[in-house]
């Protein structure tokens, strides 16, 4: 694989947002909707998969399972934004408007992502 800015960007996003997941789980327990089961599990679990997923597309042997896991990790995360959008409680602090931004941006990551899978 040559080298691509914009991959190892997108690698590194990854890879910072999983080990987050670690260093800071209450953010994101915050914006989990209730209904999902086992919550501090679930939040290390996609944690995991980011950091490991965001390593893997820099290997070019695993960069398309790679790449298609995170499409199918943004789109099993959705709920938490849209609940986040939805609910003060989840906010962060945000105002609506940004947290109203976020939604499409997951759809840009997966189409950023999306470019990787071929």
């Amino acid at each position: 694989m040559s080298f691509s800015w914009h991959l190892y960007l997108l690698a590194f996003l990854f890879i910072l947002a999983g080990l987050n997941h670690f260093r800071r789980p209450k953010l994101y327990l915050k914006i989990m909707p209730p209904t999902i089961p086992y919550p501090n599990f679930m939040n290390y679990l996609v944690g995991f998969l980011e950091t490991l997923l965001g390593i893997l597309l820099l290997l070019s042997d695993f960069s398309k399972i790679a790449a298609w896991g995170i499409i199918f990790l943004l789109i099993a995360v959705f709920p938490a934004n849209i609940y986040m959008y939805q609910y003060e409680k989840a906010a962060l602090g945000l105002p609506k408007w940004v947290r109203f931004i976020r939604l499409p941006l997951q759809f840009a990551l997966i189409i950023w992502t999306y470019q990787y899978t071929k």
